[in-house]
Parts: C-alpha cells; sequence; structure tokens
C-alpha cells in the first residue's frame, strides 16, 4: 500500500485549524491522519499534513472549494524511505500516567516497583502512551477507577491495545476491542499476551461498533473510544448506545475546539460530562449516563 502525503502552505492558526478540521471530518475523500503543526512561533505561522490511503483528487479539490480553499490548497509531498519503527524508538521515552507506566521493550529495566506496567513498541498501530490522546484516555481510566468498578469494558478503535490492556489490568474484568485494521488487530492481540492480559481481552476486526460480537456484549460500564472527531461525530450515536445505565464513556482523539461539538452530540443521547482532562492541544471527556 503506497500512502499518499499531502501539505499545506504556511497559514495562520485560525485557517489551519480550520482545515484540519475539514480534512478530519471529510467521509470522502478519508484521511487516514491528520496533523497540525506549528513552523513559526514567531509569526504564528501553521502548516496542515494529511495521510491517504486511498485519494480522489477531485473530490477533495471540490470539497476544499466548496468550504472557501484553494483546490490546490494541499500539496502532495514524498514520503521519504525511513524505519520508521527503528526511527521513533531512538527517542522514546517512558511515559508515566497517573499510576500506569508505557514503555518499550528497550526500557524493561525501568519499570517501577509499583503501579501497572505496559510494554507496547511502536509500530503499525497507533497507541505508544506518548501522544497527549492516550496519556488523558490513562488519566480516565485512573479517575473512572475512583469512582465505580467497570464490569465490562469496550475500547473501540483499539490500536495498539493499549487502552484495553490497561483497563484489564487494572480491573481485571472482560474487554471487547475493536479496530476497523486487521493488522492492528494482530498488534493488539500480541501486546495482549506480552503484558498478560490476553485471557481478558477479545479482539475484533470492526469499523466502529459494528460487530455481531461488541452487539452481544452491550451494554458496557464503560466504553473508549480514542479516534478523531469526525468519525466519533458520525459514531456518536450507535457508541452512546452501547453505555449502560450509569455506565461512563471516555472520548478522546479531539482538539480542545471540537469538545463542545462532542459533547452536544453526546448529551443528546443521554450522556453527561462528568470531567475535561486537557494534554495540551487535546482533550479528553469523561461523561456518563444517568
Amino acid at each position: 500500500m503506497t500512502m499518499r502525503h499531502l501539505v499545506s502552505a504556511d497559514m495562520d492558526r485560525a485557517r489551519a485549524g480550520v482545515l484540519a478540521d475539514l480534512l478530519s471530518e471529510l467521509a470522502w475523500p478519508q484521511a487516514a491522519a491528520v496533523a497540525l503543526h506549528e513552523t513559526d512561533e514567531s509569526r504564528s505561522l501553521w502548516r496542515v499534513e494529511a495521510y491517504y490511503e486511498t485519494l480522489d483528487e477531485d473530490a477533495l479539490a471540490g470539497a476544499l472549494m466548496a468550504a472557501g480553499f484553494g483546490a490546490n490548497e494541499m500539496r502532495a509531498e514524498p514520503l521519504p524511505e525511513v524505519n520508521w519503527v527503528e526511527e521513533s524508538l531512538k527517542g522514546l521515552a517512558p511515559v508515566r500516567a497517573g499510576r500506569f507506566f508505557i514503555h518499550g521493550s528497550h526500557d524493561r529495566m525501568m519499570r517501577p516497583a509499583a503501579g501497572i506496567s505496559i510494554e507496547i513498541d511502536a509500530g503499525v498501530a497507533f497507541g505508544t502512551g506518548h501522544h497527549g490522546t492516550t496519556q488523558g484516555c490513562l488519566l480516565a481510566l485512573e479517575h473512572v477507577g475512583r469512582l465505580a468498578r467497570p464490569r465490562s469494558v469496550l475500547d473501540v478503535g483499539t490500536g495498539s491495545g493499549v487502552l484495553a490492556i490497561a483497563a484489564a489490568r487494572l480491573w481485571r474484568v472482560p474487554v471487547v476491542a475493536s479496530d476497523i485494521d486487521a493488522a492492528a488487530i494482530a498488534v493488539a492481540r500480541a501486546n495482549a499476551r506480552r503484558n498478560g492480559a490476553g485471557p481478558f481481552i477479545r479482539l475484533v476486526t470492526a469499523p466502529g461498533v459494528r460487530h455481531a460480537l461488541v452487539r452481544r456484549c452491550a451494554p458496557y460500564d464503560l466504553v473508549l473510544a480514542n479516534i478523531l472527531a469526525g468519525p466519533l461525530r458520525r459514531m456518536a450515536g450507535d457508541i452512546c448506545a452501547r453505555v449502560g445505565r450509569g455506565g461512563w464513556l471516555v472520548l478522546s482523539g479531539l482538539l480542545l475546539r471540537q469538545e463542545a461539538m462532542l459533547e452536544a452530540a453526546c448529551g443528546a443521547r443521554g450522556m453527561r460530562l462528568a470531567r475535561r482532562i486537557r494534554m495540551g492541544e487535546w482533550s479528553t471527556l469523561i461523561l456518563r449516563r444517568p
């Protein structure tokens, strides 16, 4: 598979944010990832990058023009031939998030005696614990754990499986984890075994919550979904429907300016905001069904 890499020109923060939101929320062409970077702090210039597995250039140009951007606002740039796993491991230090200690295999000797250590190596699946959204979700698990003891957990878009593993290790309860990417599921299964959580986690390849096992095990005391804001909004109805009475919902993968959109979407489906956890420009929402 050849990934397409598109980059915008430098622009002010507000315009870059609008462009990033547009690319994240487009149903077609659907971006595999969208990133927003500051390129010049003194002039407050930002750049948007997007990655596509399948790119319909005409559809993208039309969407850009409809939103007031130029049809050629995003230019293609080649991706360098780099062993990204090897490169990422070079500077990947362990991460602490509450009682959780997330580390790679190269840092096993640094594991603390207390707390919950989870070994996750950088790879093809998202979730090494270094991103603000993953850290926010780990802190959210601790927050929920101080108030309740979930007996069943659903992790939507599990990636490397780090959140499913954290929940299983924290409560030793059944966890159903889904991801649309079969490669991510294979990675998550290996990580679950490596971290002693294999017997608790059932993994399925599925878009969102559309799998017979996910439906059969519902409702859940806790649902986790750390994906992009656009898909979260589109799937809000299905995700909220899987939360049982008195259950908890943890959403992440959204920027601070996207909080209100998700709060409204979930509030319309009976969920009530309990707490926000903010890590830099990223937000994690903790909601509960009364």
